[in-house]
């Protein structure tokens, strides 16, 4: 499992400007199943985003078409994880350690 974390290089004006783009490609990854959640920070500064995928190259791939990267509005953290205890709500996605 992965954190993405986002952090915005540029002003509010210009990341709203480029919003419905990003809201799009969010819904577009939530619809595969690679995205559980996803906000703004608090403040406003960034996003989160909580995915599965099969590698850390996959998860880099996918954030670099993220439209805030693209047009060089934001930068990407990204942290892998094992998810070893989750709520029900996330049983599937529970892993296992390597052995």
């Amino acid at each position: 499992m992965f954190v993405m974390e986002l952090t915005y290089t540029a002003g509010l004006e210009s990341i709203d400007a480029v919003l419905p783009q990003h809201i799009a490609w969010l819904e577009e990854h939530y619809a595969a199943g690679t995205f559980l959640a996803s906000g703004r920070k608090v403040p406003r500064d960034g996003g989160v985003i909580l995915a599965v995928g099969q590698d850390r190259a996959g998860v880099e791939a996918l954030v670099a078409n993220d439209p805030f990267v693209r047009a060089g509005l934001a930068e990407y953290r990204v942290t892998e994880f094992l998810a070893t205890t989750t709520g029900p709500e996330l049983a599937a996605h529970r892993q296992q350690l390597p052995a």
